[in-house]
């Protein structure tokens, strides 16, 4: 009996378990394909990939190919990991698989790198077999002689599906192993390449493999599966060979080019990476074996240094091509390279190329610029490196000049032609090489010019190449002491070639250090002898007397090698200090420096132990130098021939303490360069004076101060203050100073001397000085004259004002009192016309008996002492009708008119102001000169002077005359600033009333008038001036006792100030009919004036509340002119033609052209001033007279008769004239 097997397993009560679900295995198996790339990196020969270079592997081993893959980058990743050790990486080390390279490194006979293909495979065969356990393939490529037979043949195989399917229901992958045979010419098959391909795909999968050809042809390829065939149907795991390609590669070398070959499986990228190599460039030829076995220089092959033996001494012959860092060396080969560099036009004789030297570069001084440039110094880190290196990729073309001096630049040279030759000169510590003074240089001396401040920066940001991170870096660089001064002025700088931090922060300070020290720039012509042997880069010292204070150069009448004659004795007396040192310049042009052991007269004596090792030749040049003074050097930079005979030197200066300033911070060592550090004593002889000046159109007052002048000094410090306020100060560079805008009170002032260091002497002088500003009232009116125009004008002229204040913004006020008898007074008279400007010298006023008193004011509103005055006499006028003379003050009471502001004052027995003053406040704008205000009822005429005050803007305070005024609510004004500004404004117009007069003149008619203001006036101020009070009136008439108010003044002048600042002016408005308004008031003096009614009023003012006046006497005298009428009414105008007499009883009325005035019940009486009417009858007969009655203001009735022999009267007709003389002239 059998075992019976169960399977399966039951839980008893409950469900039986669910089958496991089939496994199926991930498709692995993808198509791919590979990119074949070529990049050219540059002109070889170069050294290669940097890592593999350090590490130290052999050129193109193993390990120098895997360590090159941490110096190639795919989209900036590298392709090895820079931790991978370059002996045996592992996969993890790898950023990416499968990458494969061929490297070539520009060598004239290397290989072209295999595997890249011209174009897409050609005469690809399709071969379509599958290949069995039992059955291998086999496919033969002919010999295509003469023809290029192809170098590699491509074999493609395909499978359908590769997968295994089990019992269970799992789908598995599999595993075939396959290989490909090669047979040259029927030699025999070799197995080439073995794989195995494992995993699983539902689709066909494709693999392509090269084979490379290395033998004769006829070539057989033949592809052999090793794995068995699969006999199961649940295992598909055959393979087809579906083509076979022919594949020729570019045969090209690129000799002298440095490329990379790159192949790249595309499953790794989306598209063709960005590449990047890091790679130590051209090689280039370094200074040979020294002289005198002073030894081989060679290249640290971790940083590309040159390592120059100590003592070496090189010989003109230069060594192998190594790769380096040098910048001398990498400049050196580009300017004789003649396939990428400038050889072809420098070295056209191939010298350098075949032996190493040349006549046409100067190799010595490139290699003390190489020497220079590989010292190690500070990298400021905690390290050291090369003081410059060079690391930099040139991939296009640029300017020949641009690109040596940029390349000269990363070592701080320039380079030269000079003599048939190219040298290049570098910034680095160097000796005088020649003396100039003014001994050697043309008649202009030594010309200085520097950068502005405002040029030079106090930060540097420094671009350089970070290798570490493969980008753009930037080091900053900051002047903490310049920011100080300056501020943050930034500059950025781009590092030509650097790669190091160091390297760029050192090119930062140096840069810092140059503009904040070395900025000046000093120009001169010198003669060919010094002109030939100096060269840009060169050092010189220079001693300039003008800036150093004192002449310590000349030129050598004779000399030995231990005694110098020179040329003056001038300043060798002062020569001291310690370390003092002779130069001269020997017959080979170098300069020779020795200590100097004494002085006498003008031969100087040298150190006889260290005597010169040549006698200096007669008319050379000397320098002295010692720790007190020594001469200035400068680093040449241009020499340009002038005419044959002098040249133009132009140098920058030089500092020889910036190298350790720059690389190791050491401070800077003190060097005097000029005796004109030293303070200065302070000036002597100090001097003030004041005076008014005009400015702009504008007097100003000055204070002048003036001093006697110091030897050496330049500058002065001026120190001032005003009546023990703060200390202003001022620089000044003459030996005076001027102090606009002084006003009364105290100044004290200091004057300090700067030497030409700008120091202050350690002393000032002194001076205390009391300016009266412009307070001091002007001169008076001078040369006062008089003219008559007509009977009612005349001209007053008078000298010009000496005074600025008075021509520009002053004024003159022209006033008029009617006493005739001289005792008139500004004070006691009124304005006669609106006060004037200061320049004006004559002006046209009525003409009125009294006296006319004028006087000159200041722009600050003073006026002058004294008064100048003509009295006007007038003759009495028969011609004139007086017809009413009104005197307001003569009527009982006096002044009983409506008074504003105003009222009799009974003591004073004058009219008085009573109200305080009238401030008006409003808003102004300006724009320009012209000021608009803006007042409610203000109130103000035009031509009134008011004192502003501006709240607020930009406008100027002051006295202003009113220019217009377009309504009652509005005012403009004209200032002497032109802005654009405003705000709120006050207007005092002081005190200010009217009195009306009681009476209107009614003339019956309307006439032309001629009127005459009536006006005494006295000024006061209050409580002072007693006389204005009480009059100076007889004791009798309430006057003082015995006579005067003055005889009890100690002085003999009882009176107080004089009170200029009050004025009143008699205004009158006229109406045209009977009845109704009246026109706008005017003032007058003397005139004529047309209409019916007139009204007359007083305006009084004060711009001082202080001030009053007494209007003693107000009134008026109206007269009509008398005239002559031949003009007569005809209907339709006038005329003068002779009429006709009527010949009946009824007579010929006349009327006139014009009507007269003959008087009113209240003028004198109706008809008082009847016209008297004369007759011509030019064709009288005998017997003829003449009768005229109704003689009127308008006309009158003519009856002519004739009585003949017989006696008998009739009426006749004859023709006839008249004139009528009378008064006034009617409408």
């Amino acid at each position: 009996m059998k075992d019976k097997i169960i399977r399966g397993s039951k839980i008893l009560g409950g469900s039986p378990p669910s089958p496991p679900q089939p496994t199926r295995a991930p498709d692995t198996l993808n198509s791919r394909q590979f990119v074949s790339i070529l990049d050219l990196i540059s002109e070889g020969e170069i050294e290669g990939f940097a890592t593999a270079s350090k590490e130290g592997h052999t050129i193109f081993s193993t390990p120098y190919n895997i360590a090159s893959l941490k110096d190639i980058f795919l989209n900036d990743t590298p392709v090895l990991k820079a931790t991978a050790n370059s002996l045996a990486p592992i996969t993890s080390d790898f950023n990416f698989q499968s990458v494969e390279l061929q490297t070539r490194v520009g060598t004239a006979n290397q290989g072209a790198i295999t595997g890249v293909e011209i174009e897409p495979s050609q005469n690809v065969v399709g071969v379509g077999v599958t290949v069995t356990n039992s059955t291998p393939v086999t496919r033969q490529i002919a010999d295509k002689s003469p023809n290029p037979n192809p170098d590699a043949a491509k074999v493609t195989i395909t499978f359908p599906q590769l997968q295994k399917v089990t019992d269970q229901g799992d789908l598995l992958g599999s595993s075939v192993q396959l290989q490909i045979q090669v047979q040259y010419n029927n030699g025999g098959f070799t197995p080439i390449i073995t794989d195995t391909i494992t995993g699983r795909t539902a689709d066909a999968y494709q693999k392509e493999y090269r084979v490379t050809l290395t033998g004769a042809f006829p070539v057989d390829i033949r592809v052999v599966r090793l794995t068995a065939d699969s006999t199961s149907s649940n295992l598909i795991d055959a393979f087809t060979w579906t083509s076979l390609g022919e594949i020729v590669d570019d045969p090209q070398t690129y000799p002298n080019s440095a490329y990379f070959g790159l192949r790249l499986d595309s499953q790794q990228f989306s598209s063709i990476p960005k590449r990047s190599y890091r790679v130590r460039g051209v090689k280039v030829r370094i200074p040979g074996a020294g002289a005198s076995n002073s030894g081989t220089p060679d290249v640290d092959p971790a940083t590309g240094r040159i390592r120059y033996p100590n003592g070496y001494i090189f010989n003109g012959t230069m060594g192998a091509a190594v790769w380096c860092s040098c910048p001398a060396m990498i400049l050196l080969d580009l300017l004789t390279s003649e396939r990428y560099g400038f050889g072809t036009f420098l070295d056209s004789d191939g010298s350098f190329t075949s032996s190493g030297t040349s006549t046409i570069l100067d190799l010595f001084s490139f290699v003390a610029a190489s020497r220079y440039a590989n010292e190690l110094v500070d990298d400021g880190f905690g390290g050291q490196e090369a003081r410059f290196s060079c690391n930099v990729n040139l991939q296009g073309s640029m300017e020949a000049y641009q690109l040596i001096n940029e390349l000269a630049g990363v070592m701080r040279c320039f380079p030269i032609w000079s003599e048939g030759s190219v040298t290049i000169t570098q910034d680095r510590p160097t000796d005088p090489s020649y003396l100039f003074s003014l001994a050697n240089v043309g008649e202009g001396g030594f010309s200085y010019s520097g950068s502005s401040l405002k040029q030079r920066h106090t930060v540097v940001s420094v671009s350089y190449f970070n290798m570490d991170s493969r980008e753009i870096d930037y080091e900053v660089v900051e002047d903490i002491a310049a920011q100080a001064k300056l501020g943050i002025v930034k500059k950025d700088v781009k590092a030509f070639a650097t790669t190091s931090r160091g390297q760029a922060q050192r090119l930062g300070k140096a840069i810092l250090f140059s503009e904040q020290n070395e900025s000046e720039i000093v120009s001169f012509t010198t003669s060919i002898d010094a002109g030939a042997i100096v060269r840009p880069g060169s050092v010189i010292s220079v001693n300039d007397p003008v800036r150093g204070g004192e002449r310590r150069s000349g030129r050598i009448n004779t000399a030995t090698t231990t005694q110098i004659t020179v040329d003056n004795t001038q300043d060798l007396d002062t020569f001291t200090g310690t370390n003092r040192k002779c130069s001269v310049i020997l017959p080979n042009g170098s300069v020779e420096t020795k200590n100097v052991t004494g002085i006498i007269g003008n031969v100087i004596s040298l150190d006889p132990v260290s005597p010169l090792s040549a006698t200096p030749n007669p008319n050379s040049v000397w320098l002295l130098q010692s720790s007190t003074l020594e001469a200035q050097t400068f680093r040449v930079i241009s020499v340009e021939e002038q005419d044959g005979i002098n040249y133009a030197i132009t140098a920058l200066t030089y500092i020889d303490g910036k190298y350790n300033n720059i690389e190791q911070g050491v401070a800077l060592p003190e060097r005097k360069i000029s005796l004109l550090n030293e303070p200065k004593d302070p000036p002597e002889n100090l001097q003030a004076s004041e005076r008014v000046v005009v400015i702009n159109a504008l007097a100003v007052s000055k204070i002048i101060l003036s001093w006697k002048s110091v030897t050496g000094v330049s500058q002065y410090l001026v120190q001032y203050r005003f009546n023990n306020t703060n200390w202003v100060s001022e620089t000044v560079f003459r030996p005076d100073f001027e102090l606009f805008g002084s006003e009364k009170g105290t100044y004290e002032f200091q004057v300090f001397s700067y030497n030409a260091a700008l120091t202050l002497s350690a002393t000032s002088s002194n001076l205390t000085f009391n300016a009266v500003g412009k307070t001091a009232p002007p001169g008076n009116v001078q040369n006062l004259s008089m003219e008559p125009i007509t009977d009612k004008l005349i001209r007053l002229r008078w000298s010009k004002a000496i005074d600025p204040d008075v021509i520009h913004g002053g004024r003159v006020y022209v006033r008029h009192s009617n006493l005739t008898d001289g005792s008139g007074t500004f004070q006691n008279s009124v304005d006669i016309v609106t006060a004037l400007a200061g320049n004006t010298t004559d002006v046209v006023v009525p003409s009125l008996e009294g006296e006319y008193i004028l006087k000159f004011q200041d722009d600050q509103g003073n006026f002058s002492r004294g008064e100048t005055s003509i009295i006007m006499d007038l003759p009495d006028l028969a011609q004139n009708q007086v017809i009413l003379l009104d005197r307001e003050d003569l009527d009982s009471p006096p002044f009983q008119g409506q008074d504003t502001n105003t009222a009799f004052n009974s003591t004073a027995s004058a009219l008085q102001l009573t109200d305080p003053s009238v401030v008006k406040t409003g808003t102004y704008s300006q724009s320009g000169t012209t000021i608009t205000i803006t007042s409610t009822s203000h109130g103000i005429a035009v031509g009134e002077n008011l004192p502003f005050r501006f709240l607020g803007g930009d406008a100027v305070n002051g006295l202003y005359v009113i220019a217009s005024v377009p309504n009652a609510n509005t005012l403009t004004i004209i200032s002497d600033e032109s802005v654009t500004t405003s705000g709120n404004v006050s207007i005092d117009r002081g005190l200010r009333g009217e009195y009306a007069f009681k009476d209107v003149l009614d003339l019956g008619g309307v006439f032309s008038l001629d009127l005459k203001r009536i006006i005494r006036s006295v000024g006061f101020i209050n409580g002072t001036d007693i006389e204005t009070i009480i009059p100076n009136d007889p004791p009798e008439s309430g006057g003082p006792p015995d006579g005067g108010w003055d005889n009890y003044a100690t002085d003999g002048n009882f009176d107080g100030p004089t009170a200029n600042e009050v004025n009143c002016q008699m205004q009158v408005a006229t109406s045209q009919t009977a009845s109704g308004s009246f026109g706008p008031f005017n003032n007058f003096a003397n005139g004529t004036f047309k209409g019916r009614r007139f009204k007359f009023r007083l305006v009084l003012e004060s711009t001082d509340t202080s001030q009053n006046m007494n209007i003693q006497q107000a009134g008026y005298s109206a007269e009509f002119q008398s005239r002559t009428e031949r003009f007569y009414q005809t209907g339709s105008g006038v005329s003068i033609v002779p009429q006709t007499s009527a010949t009946s009883d009824v007579g010929k009325s006349v009327t006139f052209g014009k009507p007269f005035f003959t008087g009113t019940s209240s003028l004198g009486g109706v008809n008082a001033f009847l016209p008297s009417v004369g007759i011509t009858i030019p064709d009288a007969q005998a017997g003829d007279f003449f009768r005229m009655i109704n003689i009127s203001a308008t006309g009158f009735t003519i009856k002519i008769k004739n009585r003949d022999t017989n006696g008998n009267v009739t009426f006749v007709a004859r023709t006839f004239t008249f004139a009528a003389v009378g008064f006034g002239k009617g409408v």
